[in-house]
């Protein structure tokens, strides 16, 4: 890869984006619903939606070379977001398999389609703010991808989370200055652990991003489950198939099926990336993002003659009436045509809950 005099990247040789775009997000409800989840949504005010950013972003990396796996019901808003995407570069699951099903079959249909491709995964939903740190990190990752690696960005923690994985970085890899072995994957740990873990230098956030030969992830697959890996190929060379043996494949992510016993079995190599990454989880991520860490006012996502705040910090986010906020700290109020969320920045995760309990509640049209 190269820049030119402005700092734009130019395109990877025989690399292809692929973006699974799935989810409900459900901890920023009731923006994010199952009809229309986060990735179709603004949640930056820039004027595109993060599934359209993440097109902006890797488009001048892959050129036309783009695949989106979506579900049904998600193909045709996705379809209309991202014009300049053929029809035939957005395949559809007819039901959600998790991450291992839809990047599998992705690199079944790549693998078919060109023997030098190399594939990168990335999800649509997440915000990525230096751009051409991304593109380096991305250019280094199919270096090695072609030398047959699965390869995996971690990203540098900014703070000891407990929301996301962690990658293990673990011997450096030969002929590649800065990217290491993966040791192994780690589940999300507690607060104390993961400040443990920043303090040894030698661990990353795993935001799911990984980069890869198609026949890599599939022989992979292959070594651990045999079956599912040749229903993929088969799906892949008739797709006339897909349709009725889509609920059949097994439901596992990605990191479970093949990232971890890679990992155990040396396979696995990351590439150390600082790019301004943010999956935007729940409400308090957001009003993050979009106000600063140290923010000390009232964050508003929309038309801010709608806000009045006094002596209130927080996020708000209106829809067409005014909203009031007096003399509270760290709130998040968002307003919907069909259902108003008022909580705190600290409990933003306990919105899941209001989502489950809203389901068990018969109001499952609401989600």
């Amino acid at each position: 890869m190269t820049l030119d005099d402005k700092g734009a990247s130019s395109p990877l040789d025989s690399f292809y984006a692929v973006v699974p775009a799935g989810g409900a997000g459900t901890r920023l409800w009731p923006l994010s619903r199952a009809r229309s989840p986060k990735f179709l949504r603004d949640l930056r005010g820039s004027g595109r939606s993060l599934l359209q950013e993440t097109f902006d972003r890797l488009s001048p990396l892959c050129e036309d070379r783009f695949l989106v796996v979506t579900g049904t019901a998600h193909a045709e808003a996705v379809a209309g977001q991202l014009d300049k995407v053929p029809a035939d570069a957005i395949l559809t699951e007819p039901a959600a398999r998790d991450s291992m099903a839809a990047i599998g079959f992705a690199a079944a249909v790549l693998e078919r389609k060109d023997p030098d491709a190399v594939m990168g995964s990335f999800a649509a939903d997440h915000v990525i703010t230096d751009e051409a740190a991304f593109a380096q990190a991305v250019s280094t990752a199919v270096a090695v991808a072609r030398e047959g690696w699965l390869v995996t960005l971690g990203i540098e923690p900014t703070f000891p989370s407990s929301a996301f994985g962690y990658i293990h970085a673990g011997a450096a890899l030969e002929g590649h200055p800065g990217v290491n072995v993966v040791a192994e994957f780690v589940e999300k740990p507690s607060t104390e652990t993961a400040t443990e873990y920043l303090a040894t230098g030698e661990f990353r956030w795993n935001a799911g991003m990984f980069v890869a030969r198609p026949s890599t992830i599939l022989d992979l697959l292959h070594t651990w489950h045999p079956e599912f890996a040749d229903r993929l190929r088969e799906l892949a060379a008739d797709p006339s198939l897909v349709e009725a043996a889509w609920a059949d494949l097994p439901k596992i992510a990605l990191d479970h099926a093949i990232a971890e016993p890679a990992a155990a079995a040396g396979k696995v190599a990351t590439v150390p990336a600082a790019f301004g990454w943010d999956d935007i989880g729940d409400f308090d991520s957001l009003a993050t993002l979009l106000g600063g860490e140290e923010s000390t006012s009232t964050v508003v996502l929309g038309e801010p003659e709608l806000v009045q705040a006094i002596d209130t910090t927080g996020l708000v986010v209106p829809h067409e009436k005014l909203i009031a906020v007096v003399g509270l700290d760290d709130v998040v109020v968002v307003d919907t045509p069909d259902a108003l969320l008022v909580t705190t920045r600290a409990r933003a995760q306990d919105v899941k809950k209001l989502v489950n309990a809203l389901k068990d509640g018969g109001l499952g049209d609401l989600t």
